[in-house]
């Protein structure tokens, strides 16, 4: 079974059951502080978890564009992706426990035709907060599952959430198929690392809330959430040892081998130098060809997205590959996924602008850490010495981004060794500040919905309405982000701002606030929306129900909330900065006062 179908049959099998099949969302997510990427299906369904209704109803399914980047330096093993697409399936306070895995079951064992005897399941064991999972145990006894293959396993195997300290949470159900291995040892079990047991898919069931104390109370609304990873599942289905031998990846395996005359499997570190370029250049042409796309900068998105771009050119720098290598493979992917996310197509120019440009910078910045390496080793040698300190290398490593390996390499040839304890003490270092880093972007748990954060969502309709009157009809939203401190809003325009444009949008927003405009909200399809004249950010399935939200006479835009129910409810409207965010876009910070 290709990709294509494992999405279609999926999305048929639980529109079968009641599901309303809607599009997965921007990888840049909108107006939600907490991450950086969409990194699971949950994650822009978050509101309607929360309790508020989805224009959709209460049962959904999709396959979500995805970017996890937390083990981005185990790239190149048999399992981890950057990029990965995500099928999933949710109950908003309708059906629980038992209907979802018997759903499971049913796809698993029926359509993907999976012998129920080769399946082994976990289940959360229980600890002094929270009982046992023993309903899902029942149910899974109930479909043919001896306890003999149901794994009570603790929290940290068998829970998920909150995304941060506090929020929704609850145990989860995860599904593995026994592939046939012989077993690591006497303990071995789902979840263990050598291959015997093959993760599939995962059910959560979010019906606790984790209070700031500490404590797990029942949540009013029970909700279901599962995921199951489109590649992992094909490279299970057509029997491949790892997700880079499936059609996905076939294309840029073959154009790599092609381009650097070398055979993927010729040793461990060319397997990997393939596998780190295929998957980082995969995530970096979905991030920039997304309908929020964002640029490679310093900051942020930006930030990961250069990590990754760079990642790619050291790898293929071990292949022999010279500047501009990323254009061809990065055509190859769009025309690859093109039928399935149309807008990568739509911005083939701008992805392969960016990844070329990004290349160019990189050469730049090799050739300057070329010239601080050459001016240190002289030092040494100079002064008789044959060891380059660790925390010289990694300083080149991290500020002027040269890879460890080429340092070796070049002191090598000038009879110097490098203090690899003291490197590995510096990047240990860096990693751990760089996940403290990290946490705090989750510091807020899921997005956070509080009144302030509301009137501040709706303000950002009044901002990209004025906006568009003062500068053209050219000005669009190309990402946003709201914490209780202030709105951030990007759109595409292609100059500074004036002082006297900054202004009279400062004035349209507010003149906007005293009218005290109604807020009203009304659900339809996609397509009416558009002939009634409705901003909207993406494009949907035909026929998908939305949520258009009108303040007035002033704006109409399809969102998915939450807002205020008058404007006179914002207070004062202040434009705080205008800059430059990425090419073509500009960034503006914003506060409401009072």
């Amino acid at each position: 079974m290709r990709a294509d179908e494992l999405r279609d049959m999926y999305l048929k099998f639980f529109e079968g059951h009641g599901h309303s099949i809607i599009t997965g969302s921007s990888l840049i997510p909108q107006n939600d502080p907490t991450v950086l990427f969409t990194t699971a299906g949950m994650h822009p369904l978050v509101p309607y978890l929360l309790g508020e209704p989805h224009p959709a109803g209460k049962r959904l399914c999709d396959c979500q564009k995805c970017i996890r980047t937390g083990d981005i330096d185990d790239v190149g093993d048999a399992s981890h992706l950057t990029f990965f697409e995500m099928l999933g399936n949710w109950s908003l306070g309708d059906y629980f426990k038992e209907d979802a895995i018997a759903m499971s079951f049913e796809f698993l064992t029926k359509y993907l035709g999976f012998s129920a005897e080769k399946l082994s399941v976990t289940v959360f064991a229980g600890n002094e907060s929270v009982p046992m999972d023993k309903e899902s145990v029942g149910i899974w006894n109930k479909l043919g599952i001896p306890e003999s293959r149901i794994y009570p396993l603790p929290m940290k195997d068998n829970w998920w959430g909150p995304a941060g300290t506090t929020g929704p949470c609850g145990p989860d159900t995860e599904m593995f198929i026994d592939t046939g291995k012989q077993a690591c040892g006497p303990n071995c079990r789902p979840g263990c690392s050598c291959g015997k047991f093959f993760e599939i898919w995962n059910d959560v069931f979010m019906q606790y809330e984790k209070t700031k104390d500490g404590t797990y109370i029942p949540l009013k609304q029970h909700n279901v959430d599962t995921g199951m990873g489109v590649e992992r599942t094909i490279a299970m289905l057509q029997g491949r040892a790892n997700v880079y031998e499936t059609e996905l990846f076939a294309p840029v395996i073959q154009l790599l081998e092609e381009t650097s005359g070398k055979t993927m499997f010729a040793d461990d570190e060319t397997i990997r130098a393939f596998r780190v370029i295929s998957d980082h250049l995969r995530s970096s042409v979905f991030i920039l060809g997304d309908q929020h796309g964002v640029s490679p900068s310093n900051l942020g998105q930006g930030y990961v997205l250069r990590r990754l771009i760079r990642r790619a050119v050291r790898y293929g720098k071990k292949l022999g590959l010279g500047v501009g290598f990323s254009k061809p493979i990065a055509s190859c992917i769009i025309d690859s996924y093109k039928h399935v996310y149309p807008e990568l197509n739509t911005n083939r120019d701008r992805i392969l602008m960016d990844l070329v440009g990004e290349e160019e910078k990189f050469e730049a910045t090799l050739d300057r850490g070329m010239g601080e390496l050459d001016k240190v080793l002289t030092q040494i040698t100079a002064h008789g010495q044959t060891v380059l300190s660790g925390r010289v290398a990694f300083r080149l490593y991290d500020t002027c981004g040269f890879p460890l390996e080429f340092t070796e390499e070049i002191c090598r040839e000038r009879g110097v060794t490098i203090d690899r304890k003291g490197f590995d003490e510096a990047f240990e270092k860096h990693k751990e500040v760089s996940k403290q880093g990290a946490d705090k972007v989750f510091k807020g748990g899921l997005a956070d919905h509080s009144e302030t954060t509301t009137r501040l969502h709706t303000a950002t309709h009044l901002l990209h309405k004025s906006l568009q009157i003062v500068l053209g009809d050219h000005v669009k939203q190309k990402g946003s982000n709201i914490t209780a401190e202030r709105l951030r809003f990007d759109f595409s325009h292609l100059a500074k701002m004036t002082d006297a444009e900054i202004k009279k949008v400062e004035e349209l927003v507010n003149d906007a606030i005293q009218r005290k405009m109604e807020v009203t909200m009304e659900t339809m399809t996609l397509e009416d929306a558009q002939k009634a004249g409705s901003t909207a950010l993406f494009a949907g399935k035909y026929g998908e129900q939305v949520k258009v939200y009108t303040i007035g006479d002033f704006s109409k835009e399809v969102c998915g909330g939450p807002h205020v129910k008058n404007t006179f409810e914002l207070g004062k409207f202040k434009i705080k900065k205008e800059e430059a965010s990425s090419a073509g876009v500009r960034r503006i910070r914003a506060v409401l006062e009072g």
